[in-house]
């Protein structure tokens, strides 16, 4: 453990010894957030698929109910009953897909590194039909207070890592505190986090960048109160 903080998301990127990431093109980020995703509207569906049916076989059976009764000749009759149906949008429900749905991507403060390793894997991730559709899907990236054990990448500043993430015309939005970007022992975080602003609004790239509780003392407790104001 390294200064008492350690995270790591192995599933995503690769890091060293002290948990600072080892970014490169093809570890597969992309292809396991993808199949993530999938699996996770394909559990929704078959559980709304279940639920639903069991709600239309509940109404199927009481549309078609009829109530035994006798005339007056003594001979038994079938007498159609009117049945309520219990849930008239069971017929015209369709569950989610993941096609043709949008998505917004957050990473917070070392869980920021999961979205730039997916800055680098871009290019060769779009290879492929079925990626290139997910990442088609994505309207909106949140960096929030970026950082993590290493001393640099914080931040990703690399000129034609940026240039292919502006082709894909998805809005950006940064949120840092002084707890990052104002550390002067880390003087590097604030510094990236401005070329990597600067970077991608020379390419023509929608981005925002916020800094919050500036007029405060760096703390942690700020850091993580970053989630409250994005």
């Amino acid at each position: 453990m390294h200064l008492h903080k350690f995270s790591c998301y192995d599933n995503f990127v690769k890091s060293n010894m002290f948990g600072a990431p080892e970014h490169n093109s093809d570890f597969g980020a992309f292809k396991h957030l993808y199949t993530l995703l999938v699996n996770a509207f394909n559990l929704s569906q078959n559980s709304l698929l279940s639920k639903n049916m069991n709600v239309w076989n509940k109404d199927s059976t009481a549309s078609n109910c009829r109530s035994s009764s006798y005339t007056a000749n003594g001979c038994q009759g079938e007498k159609e009953r009117t049945c309520e149906n219990s849930d008239e949008s069971a017929m015209s429900f369709y569950p989610p897909s993941i096609n043709g749905a949008s998505f917004t991507l957050i990473g917070f403060s070392k869980g920021c590194v999961v979205l730039n390793q997916l800055l680098f894997e871009l290019k060769e991730a779009k290879k492929d039909k079925n990626i290139d559709a997910f990442i088609r899907s994505i309207r909106t990236m949140y960096w929030l207070d970026g950082g993590h054990s290493g001393g640099s990448n914080t931040w990703i500043t690399y000129p034609e890592v940026l240039k292919e993430f502006a082709q894909t015309k998805i809005i950006v939005h940064t949120h840092v505190t002084p707890y990052q970007v104002c550390d002067p022992m880390r003087s590097w975080i604030g510094k990236e986090h401005k070329k990597f602003v600067q970077i991608l609004g020379d390419f023509g790239m929608q981005v925002t960048s916020q800094i919050h509780f500036a007029k405060e003392a760096p703390s942690i407790e700020n850091h993580f109160r970053v989630h409250e104001v994005f």
